[in-house]
């Protein structure tokens, strides 16, 4: 069953581009990267570029309508996510619980729909 962990920090609120600890924290990305493929469990991953680089759409009366930014106004924003394939919820959180952006972000975590086709 596959699980999308979505990455949720505020901005500058982990370490500091350029610092040792942000240095520590970027291995730490590929540690957990290397970990969820030699587990067998990687399906996709990547980082997001900020937040000021989003267009929300919706569609209204027949007119897509577009404005800048994300949808939810808050201080945390998704920054990244890992698609990974565990078996089951216990395990998915297991995993997401090493993403290093959990010690002062949030990781949602949640099961991907599948459709019968």
């Amino acid at each position: 069953m596959q699980f999308m962990c979505l990455i949720y920090s505020a901005p500058n609120s982990g370490p500091k581009p350029g610092t040792p600890e942000f240095g520590m924290f970027m291995k730490g990305y590929g540690d957990f990267t290397q970990t969820v493929k030699a587990d067998g469990k990687f399906v996709a991953g990547d980082a997001l570029q900020g937040a000021d680089t989003a267009t929300t759409v919706s569609v209204r009366a027949g007119k897509a309508e577009t404005i800048d930014g994300p949808f939810a106004e808050t201080k945390e924003q998704l920054g990244g996510y890992y698609l990974l394939d565990c078996t089951d919820m216990d395990e998915a959180l297991k995993y997401a619980a090493m993403i290093p952006s959990s010690e002062f972000g949030r990781i949602e975590v949640r099961p991907v729909m599948v459709w019968d086709t």
